[in-house]
């Protein structure tokens, strides 16, 4: 399974992956300094968006994407570790 992150932290990048990597979960992690991010997402199996840390436009675009490629969207508001775990556990 793969899952894209919009949003988060930077210094919680490697937890990030090492926490999807516990569960099996290929994660590619897009903190908001990305450029042309619909070149880069690809086609995972599902979009995580941390709402407290990610713009509103960003957010469209998402929302934009996954609906254009029936693409799963998850939302946490949280850009906590546990919360990411939370809502991968409950996919994988």
């Amino acid at each position: 399974m793969s899952a894209v992150l919009i949003g988060g932290m930077d210094r919680l990048r490697r937890v990030y992956m090492l926490a999807a990597g516990e569960l099996g979960i290929d994660l590619k992690i897009f903190t908001g300094h990305e450029r042309s991010l619909r070149k880069q997402i690809g086609e995972p199996d599902m979009i995580i968006l941390c709402t407290g840390k990610v713009s509103h436009s960003a957010r469209l675009r998402a929302f934009k994407y996954a609906d254009e490629n029936s693409i799963p969207v998850e939302m946490i508001h949280s850009s906590g570790v546990s919360a990411l775990k939370r809502c991968l556990e409950g996919r994988s």
